[in-house]
């Protein structure tokens, strides 16, 4: 250490050294995940408390007493899935930065081409296997993120056609999105004095663009667990090709010592018939 810090050469070389070492194809992908979960969480907790502060206000919906599962139920029920979500993908996104660093060079330099080979080919594959039905429950997540989307969407287009057309009388069921049950009439229409207000009002385009960055967040998700996808499959063949490589440098050591054996063999008996 006091050699590289008198030597700048050693210092830069040092710096390359530890730069060559980091996972930049697994740092790219942790950034992407991270920020697609930030996204996904943060905004959909927000528009989660948008919608609920609509129903309560605008649509003249309450709570049910007792142990009833009813839409507040189920958007609490929402909100603590996020803060699972957001929890574990932090860890997760911790454990694949790991991973990414036990198969470049300066770790298999420090740990020896037996450990990476054996520990990381094995943490490879459950990584594949374990990313891969995340990709899928993503996708799913994507699609879930994708229905309040549409139902703001003809909300907003509602309040839209509202002031292009005078006098059109347009209705909104909450039964037909099965927010309530069918014996349940919960609507509102163009001619309601909360339905004008519910236009005017910055809450509900406010909530509607968060869930679609929400949907925007899932998205990013998505394309980083494809991208995890194509490191770890690079990873597992690194491995995999490392594994080989250490048996082929094992059995050419081998065979350089039985020859090396049976050459000194050789020369011990031409020695002693000689003498």
């Amino acid at each position: 250490r006091q050699e590289n810090l008198l030597n700048p050469g050693g210092c830069f070389e040092c710096c390359i050294k530890c730069l060559g070492g980091i996972p930049y194809a697994s740092l790219i992908a942790t950034i992407l995940l991270y920020a697609g979960v930030a996204l996904f969480c943060g905004c959909g907790h927000e528009a989660l408390s948008g919608t609920v502060n609509i129903l309560q206000t605008y649509f003249e919906m309450a709570r049910t007493a007792g142990d009833t599962l009813d839409v507040f139920t189920m958007i609490d029920i929402f909100k603590y899935v996020i803060y699972g979500i957001a929890a574990a993908f932090f860890v997760y996104g911790i454990l694949l930065m790991v991973e990414g660093f036990f198969t470049t060079g300066a770790i298999k330099d420090l740990y020896g081409d037996f450990k990476i080979t054996t520990c990381g080919r094995c943490v490879s594959a459950w990584f594949i296997m374990l990313t891969y039905l995340f990709m899928l429950a993503w996708l799913g997540v994507t699609a879930f993120t994708s229905l309040p989307v549409y139902m703001y969407f003809n909300l907003w287009t509602i309040c839209r056609n509202t002031t292009l057309v005078e006098g059109a009388n347009l209705c909104l069921d909450l039964r037909q999105f099965g927010i309530v049950t069918i014996g349940e009439e919960k609507k509102i229409c163009t001619v309601s004095e909360n339905f004008l207000r519910m236009c005017e009002s910055t809450e509900l385009n406010m909530t509607f663009h968060l869930f679609i960055v929400a949907l925007a967040g899932a998205g990013a998700a998505v394309i980083a667990m494809v991208h995890y996808l194509m490191v770890l499959s690079a990873n597992w063949a690194y491995v995999k090709d490392a594994c080989r490589m250490q048996k082929y440098e094992d059995i050419k050591s081998k065979e350089e010592q039985e020859l090396h054996d049976i050459h000194s063999t050789r020369s011990k008996e031409r020695l002693n018939a000689y003498t």
